[in-house]
């Protein structure tokens, strides 16, 4: 049973950053396509980045591109997103998701295409 737990959400000052922790269990990280989605209050969900298993290519939105990285430790089955010089627009709720990864098909990005969610950790970005 694949199972995600988000946690490392806070309140953070413009500028500020602060890393998110995805805890991971029933699956292996190798096999597996992880994205981080932000839900905006009233918005939709979006992807903003994505480890797209072995050999781990990651990808970002152009939003996030240069301020937030992705990361995994595979023997802590953990994936991270550092995130720095957040900005009042960055504010929302943090997922992340996990889709078994395919090896022919491009990187899946929208969030309809992953099946299995964490409950979320906010993110508030204000002064």
């Amino acid at each position: 049973q694949v199972q995600l737990v988000e946690s490392g959400g806070a309140l953070v000052q413009p500028g500020g950053s602060l890393t998110l922790s995805c805890a991971t269990s029933g699956l292996t990280l190798n096999y597996y396509t992880m994205g981080w989605f932000h839900q905006a209050p009233g918005k939709e969900r979006e992807g903003v980045s994505y480890f797209d298993g072995y050999p781990g290519n990651t990808y970002y939105t152009d939003s996030v591109k240069g301020r937030f990285t992705i990361s995994t430790d595979n023997a802590k089955r953990t994936v991270f997103l550092q995130m720095n010089s957040l900005k009042p627009e960055d504010t929302g709720i943090y997922y992340c998701a996990a889709t078994p990864r395919s090896l022919t098909a491009p990187i899946k990005r929208l969030a309809k295409d992953y099946g299995y969610w964490g409950q979320g950790t906010q993110v508030t970005v204000s002064s």
